[in-house]
């Protein structure tokens, strides 16, 4: 018997970490196209299923991309070259690359994307921030301790060098001096937790933070805030998925090549500072 997994067993082991049912109810994960019966040698684990992941994949000759975000939200009629998505499949398709994603589903497991995203901040002893009510261990967000006490400052400036770059880099919401212990992090758009974060955590870093929602959240007291790349702040997730993915195939007896994308797909191309 051959030590490469065939692709429902990559399949399968994926979805043990990071169980569909996870998924909130408008999301699409799982497999986007590939044979279940194929044989994997390598996986490439990216943030975005966009072109230039996909000429990394045919490149390296990979046999699966894994993504965090999925190429379809919605329902499509067509897979046609014509669109991004459609140049995706086609692409993939015609390479015999499969495609598949882990995105709401990997958000909430437990260890899932937030854990990632605070464990390369430094901040230790995490627990959900929001717990999922049948299950206190997985959840949205992640919250816990720093490994030591510093100012705001420096670890806005922590948070700048341990994420990849981008050109959207950090922004910071509260007094720089301000002593910084408990953490609370989401990874992605988490705008929707800000009241959450204020109950329990010193300063909250997450993505995609809104005007209203940052000056009624500081005008209201609550906790400092980091904004980070939507990209940077999933991508910590990439290669502890890949790690895991290693550990778990050769758990059962198969092996795989696992490669991390250092693409960045974050989609801001420039940063300009105020000059007036």
């Amino acid at each position: 018997m051959s030590d490469q997994p065939r692709l429902a067993d990559v399949v399968s082991a994926l979805d043990a970490r990071y169980p569909p049912a996870l998924a909130a109810d408008w999301d699409a994960v799982g497999l986007v196209c590939g044979d279940p019966d194929a044989r994997v040698r390598s996986v490439l684990f990216a943030v975005d299923p966009v072109m230039a992941v996909v000429d990394e994949a045919v490149r390296r000759g990979v046999d699966l991309v894994v993504t965090h975000h999925p190429l379809f939200l919605t329902g499509v009629h067509s897979v046609a070259a014509v669109t991004p998505g459609g140049r995706v499949v086609h692409t993939l398709v015609s390479r015999g690359i499969a495609l598949m994603s882990a995105h709401t589903n990997a958000d909430h497991a437990h260890p899932g994307v937030s854990d990632a995203l605070a464990s390369a901040l430094g901040v230790q002893q995490l627990r959900p921030l929001v717990p999922d009510p049948t299950d206190p261990a997985t959840g949205t967000g992640r919250v816990g301790v720093l490994d030591e006490p510093m100012s705001l400052d420096a670890f806005a400036a922590r948070v700048a060098h341990r994420l990849p770059a981008t050109h959207h880099g950090v922004r910071v919401s509260g007094d720089g001096a301000a002593i910084v212990r408990t953490v609370a992090v989401c990874g992605g758009s988490g705008d929707a937790y800000l009241s959450e974060a204020a109950a329990v955590a010193d300063v909250y870093v997450t993505s995609d933070l809104r005007h209203h929602r940052v000056l009624d959240h500081r005008q209201a007291g609550g906790c400092a805030l980091v904004d980070v790349a939507h990209w940077a702040g999933e991508w910590t997730w990439l290669p502890v998925a890949a790690a895991q993915l290693s550990v778990d195939l050769a758990a059962r007896g198969t092996t795989v090549e696992v490669h991390v994308s250092e693409i960045p797909t974050d989609p801001w191309t420039a940063h300009l500072g105020s000059t007036r």
